[in-house]
């Protein structure tokens, strides 16, 4: 197994028309590229911590390291129960993230909960956040399952999404792989979808795995042809990363981290993140 490190490359999406980012913008001394984006996302460092009171794992070393190793940037999903992720991981993670700014900070979650408040707290302290993604969980739900739906989510969206354009971030829709959706998508202000990858990801080393990928292809086409940047996650690995950014076209970026975090046990961090960098060049 090849672990070499890769060169580090950032995300190929600008930033809304007319943003004006504190801090910069999102990877401004870096050139743009087409290679898809390696965002790790937290989530379950901050789980394993949060089961005893020693601060232990720290969510703070492990960005670092995956930084270190070559990740593109971090995303956290934090929820009203702070059952991972809190608030004040959010800000540590931002102030670590002004060392880097070749890198993004995505974060993730309901806009109607918590996620707002939590990045407007970070704007306040003029600390980065470059993309804010949507997601319409319920406080109570054990992990994300399902996207927005259309035309009934996208008046409540809207203004939303327009507030996040006012503070110069960039908007992406937690969306199902159904091509009809996304010119409503693209209607209602995002500038990207991710689209929720566990239908693939259950369907992998099956008979369905063929007409899953095929969907997924379809939904990234219809994104793309409607001027929507695309973003992936929910159950990538390694084993079915590579196909993924195969045949999907155009992926931005995935945000992985249940897949991820486990493999760390058992290989580190670093060589963790340098394998999933690989996986991500196959497939290019």
């Amino acid at each position: 197994m090849n672990m070499t490190p890769t060169l580090v490359t950032t995300c190929t999406a600008l930033p809304p028309e007319g943003a004006n980012f504190p801090w910069g913008g999102p990877a401004e001394n870096s050139p743009p590229t087409a290679r898809t984006c390696l965002s790790v996302n937290l989530n379950k460092v901050a789980l394993v911590r949060n089961t005893r009171h020693l601060g232990i794992p720290s969510v703070t070393r492990a960005a670092t390291l995956c930084l270190q190793a070559g990740a593109n940037g971090i995303t956290v999903h934090p929820r009203p129960d702070e059952r991972h992720i809190r608030a004040d991981d959010v800000r540590d993670l931002a102030e670590l993230l002004q060392a880097w700014p070749d890198r993004e900070f995505n974060i993730e979650g309901n806009p109607f909960h918590n996620l707002m408040d939590c990045v407007r707290d970070l704007l306040d302290r003029k600390l980065p956040v470059h993309q804010v993604t949507f997601v319409p969980d319920s406080e109570g739900q054990f992990t994300s399952d399902h996207g927005w739906g259309f035309p009934a989510d996208a008046d409540r969206l809207r203004p939303l999404i327009a507030q996040a354009h006012a503070w110069g971030l960039r908007v992406s829709l937690f969306m199902d792989a159904d091509p009809q959706a996304m010119a409503a998508a693209k209607a209602v202000g995002a500038d990207r979808v991710e689209l929720y990858t566990e239908p693939y990801a259950a369907a992998w080393g099956t008979p369905q795995q063929g007409a899953q990928l095929s969907r997924f292809a379809q939904a990234a086409q219809a994104a793309l042809e409607v001027g929507l940047g695309v973003n992936a996650g929910h159950d990538l690995n390694r084993d079915n990363l590579t196909a993924f950014i195969k045949q999907v076209p155009g992926v931005a970026e995935v945000s992985i981290g249940h897949a991820l975090i486990a493999d760390a046990l058992e290989l580190g961090y670093s060589a963790t993140v340098q394998d999933y960098l690989r996986c991500i060049l196959e497939g290019h």
